[in-house]
């Protein structure tokens, strides 16, 4: 404890209002060089919560009346703690023996004696207002300590030069509320992280450890970490072993300011200390499901946004391939109500040619005698559906492992057990993630298989592989020669990585989930599919070119604006790559979906299906938590109000 040489304490007999502030362990020294006693009065050091205070009391009085004294004390000194009347117990802070409340006070302690005394406590609405300025405050605090000048720094294995913005967003962890979105936030360098009061309470002493490593975070500085050696099972230990590393100032890391480098040289050109840790902090870094996880959040946050916008692309499609919306109909939906369906099919119907949202194209073969399209048109819904349904069947398992203690063993402080048990085992993040790559491998399947129709003349009534010069040039062959590629690739990589088990450490850890290859596998799937449908997104932008000076509706009118603003009309054969390469960077931005978006939540007529209809596009998905922790941040000093 330190003692503020600058104020000089009374030993007045009536002085009621010496507050010291101190951590949960004190020594009795400095107390003693306050010089408060007096020789008919007692003074107790009273510890409630994370606060203190000195009470005086009489030799006659109760111990019960000295917890009552306390938190009346604490009430009036600290008005917007929730403290309760009532208090639950007494105890010494030597030995931790409970004290019985009617006992004499100069029967069972002694003068500048500490106790502890545990009040209830009721979170009223102004207490967590409260909490919240104080946790924003605190955030700001911390935000001043970021360089706030962009740094242009170079990868080591690269000449490119990489700009670095300060991050946007503070990301309040409190210990249940983290989403998969927040991690990929994370690793844009758009949030920086700050731990809630909440969090602090429940971490105790690893406060300062889990402190220096949001530190690190926020320094972006990050471990060398293979990508393979983990069986999911004992928690994924050889990468978070290596994460851990660097955070111990072993190994190699990267910063933007050093770039690859020995991992104490990067935490020293960052003003950084090496971690020490303390008993248990070990293990916690290690045995987990942490890489499993996070890269399945990273994952699943992809195959989120493709999915919404195969949706969008498959609409495009249908309209250049002039096929029929008749297949969307919501009454068909309403009598198979799985919501991915009915979602999807919302979508499609609010996009395509409908009388508020015309399409030229549409009118075009409005008495067609085609009776009905082929599958990957006509059961856009029932396939991008299930995807939609898979995403957050998913997205419930991996947010609830994100907020799960799942290292080995457990403390349980309350009841004084350490507990050894199985929480590590990575079997439900990796089912989940096998899951989800069999779920969005099918988004490049029905993708490619309608890239070949618009390249198919016999299929689109379009020029042959979408060249005006056929003879010459192979126009967009190749692109779907590519697609077909990597959708078979696919194939081969959905077959789960959870189905296999191979025993280690002697036999001990006999069955192992194999997650970190679940992990790796699902996020390779969702490139490929990303890849895949760049290229149906350039083909049926490229079939427009054909059909003009017909339009399509609205908003897919201003997603082929959006592709044509990097990738020009194909005339005659050129290298595409770098146009193949910035549509699925468009995609991985999510730059197609915010296009159409502006005009999903306008559209009136999304009304006749129900009053929720508009809300369906955007609305958080059931059982995800919905208060957010993420605080904008901002030059103005307003703009952290809480609100």
């Amino acid at each position: 404890m330190t003692v503020d040489s600058r104020k000089k304490v009374q030993p007045e007999e009536d002085d009621e209002d010496v507050t010291i502030q101190c951590p949960p362990l004190l020594t009795s020294f400095a107390i003693q060089n306050l010089s408060l006693n007096t020789s008919d009065k007692m003074r107790l050091q009273v510890q409630i919560g994370t606060e203190c205070v000195v009470v005086p009391c009489k030799p006659e009085d109760t111990v019960h009346s000295v917890a009552r004294k306390s938190v009346e004390k604490l009430r009036r000194l600290r008005p917007k703690l929730p403290l309760a009347d009532n208090y639950f117990e007494v105890r010494r802070t030597v030995g931790n023996s409970l004290l019985d409340p009617e006992d004499l006070v100069s029967d069972v302690l002694k003068d500048s004696d500490f106790i502890i005394v545990a009040a209830s406590i009721e979170e009223t609405e102004d207490a967590k207002e409260a909490k919240k300025q104080e946790e924003i405050d605190n955030a700001r605090a911390e935000l001043e300590k970021i360089d706030n000048r962009r740094r242009k720094v170079s990868f080591a294995d690269s000449l490119a030069p990489m700009v670095l913005a300060p991050p946007t967003k503070l990301l309040i962890l409190d210990g249940n509320s983290l989403l998969p979105e927040d991690l990929v936030k994370c690793e844009k360098g758009e949030c920086a992280i700050q731990l809630s009061m909440e969090a602090e309470d429940r971490i105790r002493k690893a406060r300062t450890f889990l402190e220096k490593i949001a530190s690190e975070h926020r320094a972006f500085c990050v471990s060398y970490v293979p990508q393979q050696g983990t069986v999911g099972c004992s928690g994924d230990l050889c990468p978070l072993a290596h994460l851990a590393l660097g955070l111990l100032g072993e190994g190699k890391m990267w910063s933007p300011v050093t770039g690859w480098q020995p991992a104490d040289l990067v935490l020293r050109k960052n003003n950084l200390e090496p971690l020490e840790l303390g008993p248990k902090e070990g293990l916690a870094l290690i045995n987990g499901t942490q890489m499993v996880t996070a890269l399945g959040a990273y994952t699943l946050e992809r195959a989120h946004n493709i999915a919404r916008q195969a949706d969008v692309i498959a609409a495009l499609s249908l309209d250049v391939l002039k096929g029929t919306t008749r297949a969307y109909d919501p009454d068909i939906h309403r009598i198979r109500p799985h919501r991915g369906q009915n979602l999807s099919a919302l979508r499609l119907r609010a996009l395509l040619h409908s009388e508020a949202n015309p399409s030229q194209i549409a009118e075009s073969h409005r008495n067609c005698r085609k009776v009905q399209d082929a599958y990957t048109l006509r059961c856009v819904p029932q396939v991008h559906g299930v995807v939609h349904d898979t995403i957050e069947f998913v997205r419930e398992i991996i947010t609830t492992e994100m907020n799960s203690a799942t290292d080995n063993p457990l403390v349980f402080a309350d009841r004084e057990e350490i507990i050894s048990g199985g929480n590590f085992h990575g079997e439900y993040p990796a089912k989940a993630l096998d899951y989800l790559a069999i779920a969005v491998a099918e988004l490049a399947q029905m993708s490619e298989r309608r890239l070949e129709r618009l390249v198919n003349k016999e299929l689109s009534g379009l020029p042959t592989f979408l060249t005006p010069d056929g003879g010459l040039n192979s126009g967009f062959m190749t692109v779907q020669l590519c697609a077909a590629s990597l959708v078979s690739e696919n194939k081969v990589l959905c077959h789960p990585s959870s189905v296999d088990s191979i025993p280690t450490s002697c036999n001990q850890e006999d069955h192992v989930s194999m997650g970190g290859f679940s992990a790796r596998k699902a996020l390779t799937v969702v490139e490929h599919v990303e890849a895949v449908l760049a290229m149906e997104l350039l083909a049926a932008c490229q079939g427009i070119e054909f059909l003009k000076p017909l339009m399509s509706t609205a908003p897919l009118h201003k997603v082929y604006t959006l592709v044509r603003s990097v990738a020009p009309p194909l005339n005659e054969d050129r290298y595409m790559k770098p146009e193949i390469d910035a549509v699925v960077e468009m995609i991985r931005e999510n730059r197609v979906w915010d296009t159409v978006l502006p005009h999903l939540e306008t559209l009136e007529a999304m009304e006749e299906l129900d009053p929720d209809a508009l809300r369906q596009f955007t609305k958080t998905p059931t059982g995800i938590v919905q208060d957010r922790s993420l605080i904008p941040i901002s030059d103005d000093e307003d703009s952290l109000d809480g609100n």
